[in-house]
């Protein structure tokens, strides 16, 4: 295994009986850390009947009390700071997708907290001096583009901070600065392709990016297959968010199967989204996370609202000790019922990318209706074909969604070009409502 992939060993590869120790002791930390200097932790704590000497060991973290992203919204802007504000170096935020933007605060350590996790992550990802990074998430209240940059400033490899958008100005760039590895979210990647094709740029031939890390929403198997092959690229799943400093929580290794958290730096547990209570390792639930070295605003058993489980195995391949989680299955606010069913969009995604007919771009429509939700999901075609190939794949699409997610939705299929663009997240599903 080249060195490259790991970054710092003494930490990466530690046995599981350090890693625990490492883990307790920060627990312990933090728990009195947020008891003496943060009055909304006091009083949860309190109102538990819960001291912080009765933290004694990891299993006592099922003790502790959740933390929720409402709870972070309504104790806006301050109410979660465990430090002085003149101590706070750097402010960043959620994206918003799923209300409010919720603002998080960064001290030195905290940068440099983040640094290490990010460098870690990308140096599983294969980047190394030698690089040139073009990172495309925006440098601004949101945490992508920084946590990349930071990461790959440790490291020491070339970094072109391009941001979103101008996809044109992004091919032209990487072919003549030679990028090696881009970063951003998945989508985008699509994106930048079909642009690229548009300019008479193969990026498989034209281009030197055979890496990729991409991350900040959910992509599918069948999504990550296609962009490898359309790009030539290996790709990597990075998992994160700004409630977490940002990127860099956990990442894929080369061997791709589940993402290691980093454990001196986070404890990860899962739970089942209705009851909170702890499920089995290998049973999906919601991932919960505790920051361990967090400076201006640690969380204590912070509810993600994301959906994973954990790997029961003890060391990867690539000799990592820290432990694994599956790749993201959905979100608890992203699913939606239709008949009573429960249906995740990474679900829909997985079966339509798996067809050749198929293009890069669809969209989820429920309409709601007094009589009953209708979903229809709109596609299009990766090339023109006829109105009878049109039917044929409408009906195709039909039967194998309904093996899937167990409601039969209405396809419609249409020309390429004709769904809107994004240059950030996709827009994935539209909500209309019928009377």
């Amino acid at each position: 295994m080249p060195d490259s992939w790991i970054y710092n060993p003494s930490v990466e590869l530690l046995s599981r009986d350090e890693l625990d120790k490492i883990k307790l002791q920060r627990l312990k930390e933090v728990i009195h850390r947020v008891y003496n200097n943060n009055q909304f932790y006091r009083k949860k704590m309190k109102e538990k009947g819960l001291k912080p000497e009765d933290i004694k060991t990891l299993e006592d973290i099922k003790k502790l009390p959740y933390t929720t992203k409402e709870e972070l919204r309504e104790n806006m802007p301050f109410g979660f700071l465990v430090t002085e504000y003149q101590n706070v170096v750097e402010v960043h935020a959620t994206s918003g997708t799923t209300g409010e933007p919720i603002f998080m605060y960064y001290t030195i350590k905290d940068i440099e907290n983040w640094s290490e996790i990010m460098a870690r992550s990308l140096a599983a990802a294969g980047l190394t001096k030698r690089d040139v990074l073009q990172i495309t998430p925006s440098f601004s209240l949101f945490t992508g583009g920084f946590g990349f940059f930071y990461g790959a400033r440790r490291i020491g490899a070339t970094i072109i901070p391009t941001g979103p958008g101008f996809s044109k100005r992004q091919i032209y760039t990487m072919i003549k600065l030679g990028t090696t590895m881009l970063a951003g979210i998945a989508n985008y990647a699509i994106r930048l392709a079909e642009v690229a094709f548009e300019m008479g740029v193969d990026p498989a031939r034209d281009t030197r990016v055979r890496k990729g890390v991409f991350g900040a929403e959910m992509w599918s198997d069948s999504l990550r297959k296609k962009i490898e092959e359309i790009w030539n690229m290996e790709t990597f799943d990075i998992y994160g968010m700004a409630e977490l400093y940002g990127p860099g929580a956990a990442i894929d290794c080369q061997y791709h199967n589940g993402l290691h958290v980093w454990e001196d730096h986070f404890i990860v547990e899962v739970v089942d989204p209705k009851t909170g209570e702890p499920v089995d390792v290998e049973e999906k639930g919601e991932l919960v996370f505790t920051t361990l070295t967090k400076d201006a605003m640690p969380l204590i058993r912070y509810r993600t609202r994301d959906i994973s489980r954990i790997l029961d195995e003890n060391k990867c391949q690539c000799g990592r000790t820290h432990t694994k989680i599956d790749r993201i299955q959905g979100r608890t606010d992203d699913m939606f019922i239709i008949n009573g069913v429960n249906i995740y969009p990474q679900a829909i995604e997985n079966v339509l990318m798996q067809s050749k007919l198929v293009g890069n771009e669809y969209q989820i429509v429920i309409s709601k209706r007094p009589s009953g939700d209708i979903l229809t999901i709109v596609v299009e075609t990766s090339k023109k074909l006829s109105e009878a190939e049109k039917m044929m794949l409408s009906k195709d699409l039909e039967k194998q969604l309904r093996e899937v997610i167990l409601v039969t939705p209405r396809v419609e299929v249409v020309d390429p070009g004709t769904l809107p663009r994004f240059d950030g997240k996709a827009k994935r599903v539209v909500i209309k409502s019928e009377e």
